[in-house]
């Protein structure tokens, strides 16, 4: 998975926020692949998570679902 192109755009986590992926970045000491993105409500803070992370799928109420769902763009 951490080959997998990541698009730019909105994307909504799974509990419904939705936030906008800026770019796909590298840690300068690992190399591990994370993922910039910005959250599109409050004081529109940046983060960034493990691209392994962002993409995964979660278990909720006994259902296996990701954690991020693509949506668009702006």
């Amino acid at each position: 998975m951490q080959n997998d192109k990541i698009l730019l755009g909105i994307y909504e986590h799974y509990k419904g926020k939705q936030y906008e992926v800026i770019g796909e970045v590298t840690h300068s000491e690992t190399m591990e692949k994370m993922i910039l993105y910005k959250a599109l409500y409050g004081k529109y803070d940046l983060w960034v998570r493990p691209k392994a992370m962002f993409m995964e799928t979660v278990n909720v109420e006994g259902r296996r679902i990701k954690r991020f769902t693509y949506v668009g763009t702006k």
